[in-house]
């Protein structure tokens, strides 16, 4: 189906070359956020960032790369601005203002993380067509090194934060973790957050639960290596998730809304809670209504990988498909369904782009 020519015949020639001029910048922009990934998993921004100028063979010597792709990929970083090239010495500087936000020493602000996402997209183009085609969905195997892309995403906004931040918005979370408690964290993915809550608190007992081992299997391994014995991983279906006042405290990370049967796991976790206990949700902060996202910084972003990941593999499971922008609305209709009484959400300076939920069926909740 081709556009109607006289449709295209009434376009105002003016506002049709400023779109042109969007799109090829947006274009151009796609290319160097795929370099930018790329040069951040080579570990290139970070020998740049603690540097001086540099050559393109004192770099590859310095990262053991191959010169020849070093010397293309500075190439990209220098027509689009992101290094600074002096042509007289033939040298490329990364300046420490684009050090802050493209290298994994400026942790938890490395938006070269963030570009990871744009690559892991793109693989999945021919998956999705047949998606839209069928109406069918994915399985979390079908996405190459997702959960590695993931964990890295998470580590920045939850792990970096954990203590600092987000423990302390819980009502004596912290005291009752040292002196011991059962967490759980239900939806874990590779289980960061989980093992730096055991180390720092031995006299509590962990428990991450999964649908795919995939993602904590090599978490599991560090953990029987390291000797730490109080938390465990289980590959298990939230969806039969049934285990009535088992946790003091229990959290999610970005996990509830490509569940199978997200209700259902909201349910679980509402009887799951011991008396007093509390639970903690992170999600996407944004609104369930599409009118009301038009102004997000990261909105695009968020509905692509929505349409590209989250929402297939809610339906690849038999779920409803929420997507990954269902909403801070909907989300709190869901907590009240599964019997919380009291709900207060926190937006955090360091991550605007979440909301975190504390829910607890007391109107003062402790941990």
């Amino acid at each position: 189906m081709s556009a109607n020519p006289e449709m295209l015949a009434t376009a105002d020639p003016a506002l049709s070359e400023r779109f042109a001029e969007r799109i090829g910048g947006m274009i151009n922009d796609s290319a160097v956020i795929v370099m930018i990934a790329l040069g951040h998993r080579l570990g290139l921004f970070d020998a740049m960032g603690d540097s001086d100028r540099q050559t393109s063979p004192q770099l590859a010597r310095r990262t053991g790369l191959a010169e020849r792709y070093v010397r293309e990929w500075l190439s990209v970083m220098a027509t689009s601005r992101i290094v600074e090239y002096d042509p007289a010495e033939r040298t490329f500087q990364l300046p420490p203002e684009h050090a802050a936000s493209l290298t994994r020493s400026a942790s938890p602000d490395n938006l070269a993380v963030t570009a990871r996402f744009i690559p892991l997209l793109a693989r999945m183009e021919e998956p999705i067509m047949a998606c839209f085609r069928s109406g069918e969905g994915l399985a979390y195997d079908d996405y190459p090194c997702f959960h590695e892309v993931m964990a890295e995403d998470s580590f920045q906004t939850v792990v970096c934060a954990l203590f600092d931040t987000i423990i302390p918005m819980v009502p004596q979370l912290q005291e009752r973790l040292e002196a011991g408690i059962r967490v759980l964290d239900a939806g874990c993915g590779r289980g960061l957050a989980l093992v730096e809550m055991a180390r720092r608190y031995p006299c509590s007992e962990f428990v991450g639960y999964d649908l795919c081992a995939e993602a904590f299997e090599p978490t599991r391994a560090r953990c029987r290596e390291e000797g730490l014995d109080n938390v465990r991983f289980e590959a298990r279906d939230l969806r039969d998730f049934d285990e009535p006042g088992s946790f003091d405290f229990i959290a999610s990370f970005d996990a509830v809304h490509d569940q199978a049967d997200p209700q259902r796991l909201l349910d679980g976790i509402a009887r799951a809670l011991r008396p007093g206990g509390v639970y903690l949700m992170q999600d996407i902060a944004g609104s369930s209504h599409l009118e009301n996202n038009m102004a997000h910084p990261l909105g695009p972003l968020i509905y692509a990988i929505s349409c590209v990941h989250c929402t297939p593999v809610s339906l690849g499971q038999g779920g409803p498909g929420l997507g990954t922008m269902w909403g801070e609305e909907l989300a709190r209709s869901m907590l009240e369904s599964a019997g919380f009484g009291h709900i207060v959400s926190h937006k955090l300076e360091h991550d605007p782009f979440n909301v975190y939920f504390i829910a607890s069926h007391d109107e003062r909740p402790r941990a």
